[in-house]
């Protein structure tokens, strides 16, 4: 078995186990057991419990990156974007709020988190074609931060199949951030390819820098 398809099913079982009795309960070990993994291995890889909230971090990294949207307005790369790591975490949702439970009742947990998601909404802007790189470009993470939380709100309570309610909440959430961005200097969302004036303060402005974030 490949390493990918090796974390990928310790992964799954994880949030699987987390969903039915809880993450108090899960560990690397018990996901091993559960999807038939070898244990070394597990615990060479997996060494602690946040290395699997890692490495589920970057597989909806991974999963909303891969195939995104390359042409258009910004705000539609980024609905792709943000739509796409969502319907991953809607696959692992028992698990995933089993883990917003305990990050609730667990400060270092909660910030953890944040300082991953800040680190994979660069991600997502670098994957839209903004910078996220610098001064800006970490005033851009920080409101991205602030629309996904906006629409995971919404995704906590949405049952729909077709998560209609969750869509329309991150459309609304990225038209305001838009919106207060053009308020401060910038302009309305662009589409791929426009020359932006340096500047320009726009919180969605295309990226002139081909670096990803560190």
């Amino acid at each position: 078995m490949k390493k990918a398809e090796f974390d990928a099913a310790l992964v799954k079982a994880a949030f699987d186990l987390a969903g039915m009795q809880g993450w108090r309960r899960v560990s690397a070990a018990a996901a091993a057991r559960e999807a038939g993994l070898d244990l070394a291995e597990a615990r060479r890889r997996f060494p602690c419990t946040p290395a699997i909230f890692s490495r589920f971090g970057r597989l909806a990294d991974a999963a909303a990156l891969e195939g995104a949207l390359t042409e258009g307005p910004v705000k539609d790369r980024l609905f792709d974007l943000l739509m796409r790591r969502i319907d991953f975490l809607q696959r692992h949702r028992d698990g995933v709020l089993s883990l917003m439970r305990m990050a609730a009742i667990d400060p270092g947990l909660s910030l953890w988190l944040g300082a991953r998601t800040l680190h994979s909404m660069g991600w997502m802007l670098e994957g839209a074609g903004v910078s996220s790189r610098g001064i800006r470009g970490e005033l851009r993470k920080k409101g991205l931060c602030a629309v996904w939380a906006w629409t995971m709100r919404t995704w906590l309570r949405d049952d729909t199949d077709d998560l209609a309610a969750t869509m329309a909440a991150l459309d609304s959430a990225l038209m305001r951030a838009d919106q207060i961005a053009s308020q401060f200097g910038g302009r309305s969302l662009p589409v791929a390819g426009d020359d932006m004036p340096e500047e320009d303060a726009s919180f969605l402005a295309p990226s002139e820098d081909p670096d990803r974030p560190e």
